[in-house]
């Protein structure tokens, strides 16, 4: 069996975090209703928007990461610091699979428990292997 290449994973992860955050834009535009998500536990629309605004603002956070990772964009940034960011990412992955199992939510426990962890096994390729990841 044929493994996944970084590249693969990267490319992968990132078409997976923009549909995140368009899923976190229609939550925060009310498309989707906020009892939803963050297992159901969000009290009123004023506190799902300052969730939301936060989930979108570390998804694009960890977009700019993958990036540099990638070298989609040019930078000086050490590839220690980069690595060091995406295992937090990692870690913040299996949390959120474990955390998923006990979601109160049907659509949160069946959907997102796979997608957190297909993000973290992605993440890792990601992470193990070459220092950098050449887009060219």
């Amino acid at each position: 069996m044929k493994m996944i290449s970084q590249l693969q994973a990267l490319n992968v992860m990132l078409v997976l975090l923009i549909a995140v955050i368009l899923f976190h834009l229609s939550v925060f535009c009310q498309i989707i209703p906020y009892t939803i998500v963050w297992a159901g536990k969000l009290n009123n629309v004023t506190e799902m928007r300052v969730f939301e605004s936060v989930s979108m603002l570390i998804c694009i956070f960890h977009i700019s990461v993958l990036l540099l990772k990638g070298n989609y964009i040019k930078n000086k940034i050490p590839i220690k610091i980069i690595n060091g960011i995406l295992w937090v990412f990692v870690a913040l992955f299996v949390l959120n699979t474990v955390g998923n199992l006990f979601a109160k939510s049907n659509f949160e426990l069946y959907f997102f428990t796979p997608l957190t962890f297909i993000s973290a096994l992605l993440s890792l390729r990601i992470l193990i292997g070459n220092k950098t990841v050449s887009v060219h």
